[in-house]
């Protein structure tokens, strides 16, 4: 399952207590305080990882806490912090604040990683509060506790071209030849549901990612059969391959669909509409799709 959008709750750790204690060794009765302060708790991380493609993980689990850190101890030994919380996902994760739509951090390269929670500080202990008018405190600070938050993760798939267009327009078919990529192809609309990605390698020393995404439909931009969730993926793209269908079979006009995209490009994005396309005619090979293939080719003109 492709899940490339999802809600998570991150929280810090709480800080140990402070510890209240005095000092007891021979022939010093009455030793001054001597409690350890309380370690302070972990922190939640978020770190790039190319090994992963999908947010799924955080599908089945959704909370998670760092460590607390250890409680004070006498003879002014301070607990130790919380260990730190590392979530790792996909490159290209988005993350920001539910609650305020805030852009946290963008994760864009193997290994980045960004701090979504701080853990809580640690509580004094009793030797904190000594003072010239109070030399045996009885008073330690309990541990603060650790904060949370909603956040959402968002994946923005890193493609350098995106191949866009109604559904069952060729799209896959395209994808699987000129990459190794293996997208499922059928002869039914929406065959492919989620973005499949493929290396196209020019030569030894250069390549590109292509990244076939789920076909088009009018209202894509309004949300209309998961348009918002696949229409992010084309966000990071530098190059659109916009593949249209000549097939008279299919009952549309190609260049009503190449106008109907463009507007739905339109639509969610002004940068998506001036990002640069190269239009892609599929089954010219038909003798019925002449007629079409010359009115796309003066459109080109």
């Amino acid at each position: 399952m492709f899940v490339d959008e999802i809600e998570i709750f991150v929280k810090g750790g709480d800080g140990g207590a402070g510890c209240v204690s005095f000092r007891r060794e021979k022939y010093v009765p009455y030793g001054g305080p001597d409690g350890g302060d309380g370690g302070h708790g972990g922190s939640v991380w978020l770190e790039a990882d190319p090994a992963l493609t999908t947010l799924l993980d955080y599908h089945y689990k959704r909370h998670y806490q760092a460590e607390r850190g250890q409680h004070g101890k006498g003879a002014n030994r301070h607990g130790a912090g919380g260990d730190d919380l590392t979530l790792r996902v996909p490159v290209g994760t988005v993350v920001s604040d539910r609650e305020s739509d805030e852009t946290l951090g963008d994760l864009t390269g193997p290994g980045q990683r960004i701090l979504v929670q701080a853990g809580a500080r640690g509580g004094r202990g009793n030797a904190r509060f000594a003072s010239a008018t109070n030399r045996a405190p009885r008073k330690a600070d309990l541990g603060r506790p650790g904060d949370g938050r909603w956040l959402r993760l968002e994946l923005k798939l890193l493609a350098d071209v995106g191949v866009i267009g109604f559904p069952n327009a060729g799209k896959s078919t395209l994808v699987s030849r000129v990459s190794a990529a293996t997208p499922k192809i059928a002869d039914y609309p929406f065959t492919t549901t989620t973005p499949q990605l493929g290396i196209v390698r020019v030569d030894v020393h250069s390549s590109f990612v292509i990244a076939d995404l789920p076909g088009l439909i009018p209202g894509a931009a309004e949300g209309k059969g998961l348009g918002h969730q696949f229409l992010r993926h084309t966000e990071r793209t530098r190059l659109l391959l916009h593949v249209l269908d000549l097939d008279p079979q299919t009952g549309r006009d190609p260049l009503d669909d190449l106008r109907v995209i463009d507007e739905e490009l339109a639509r969610y994005s002004e940068s998506l509409a001036a990002r640069p396309q190269i239009i892609v005619p599929n089954k010219i090979d038909l003798p019925e799709a002449a007629p079409r293939r010359e009115a796309v080719e003066r459109l080109g003109a």
